[in-house]
């Protein structure tokens, strides 16, 4: 194949990506099109994502923002979930960092690209992390190991090696990330599926919670 045959394919592969992802999003609360705080040419993907001078996201393809300031947060705990298997939850890593980024609250929408000096965070009231942004106890835990051992040892979860997550797969295949529950478990920030929150499938008598809990 000839280069310029090559990079037309991946300018319009690109292309196509795009205008699919754009349709999912149009509407939803990751739809920032009419946000005067983001310059007009990046109200969609821009906020997120760039396709030059990315910063260091190894979870994040082409990662555009800033990333939250909280270095430790005050972690879930709970007697009947961490002394399982001697369980422990971690500061949050890999995806669900990058959406405490906005979701924390304390770090403007608008800081992306070169912006680090906006004035627009979630408001408090809707943060993830308390009021402050870092109180992380009474959200739903995230960052941990979600194992078959741990299923058999909690008798109240589904096994995720072998339970349909009703997305095609396995829970381990579709909600999981390196054996990790993460926020992206189950919301989807793009609207594959089409679901109100951003959820990865309808949680409507419970549905959602139901695909790992028994109880």
């Amino acid at each position: 194949m000839k280069p310029q045959h090559y990079f037309g394919l991946v300018f319009l592969t690109a292309f196509v990506f795009s205008q699919s992802v754009t349709s999912q999003i149009a509407g939803t609360k990751h739809d920032f099109s009419g946000r005067s705080w983001a310059p007009a040419e990046n109200r969609m993907c821009g906020v997120c994502h760039t396709t030059h001078n990315a910063k260091n996201e190894p979870s994040a393809p082409l990662w555009n923002h800033q990333s939250t300031a909280v270095v430790a947060y005050t972690l879930y705990n709970s007697p009947t979930f961490d002394t399982q298997g001697g369980l422990t939850i971690t500061n949050p890593s890999a995806s669900s960092k990058l959406c405490l980024s906005c979701h924390d609250g304390t770090v403007a929408l608008e800081n992306f690209g070169n912006i680090t000096t906006g004035t627009n965070y979630i408001p408090a009231e809707s943060r993830i992390g308390g009021v402050s942004g870092n109180d992380m106890s009474k959200e739903h835990p995230i960052s941990f190991e979600y194992t078959d051992a741990l299923a058999t040892a909690d008798g109240g979860l589904r096994a995720p090696t072998t339970t349909n997550s009703g997305l095609g797969g396995s829970i381990a295949d579709d909600m999981l990330f390196a054996s990790k529950m993460e926020c992206a478990s189950c919301h989807d920030v793009h609207n594959k599926y089409n679901v109100p929150h951003l959820l990865k499938m309808s949680n409507v008598n419970s549905q959602l919670c139901l695909t790992c809990h028994r109880k």
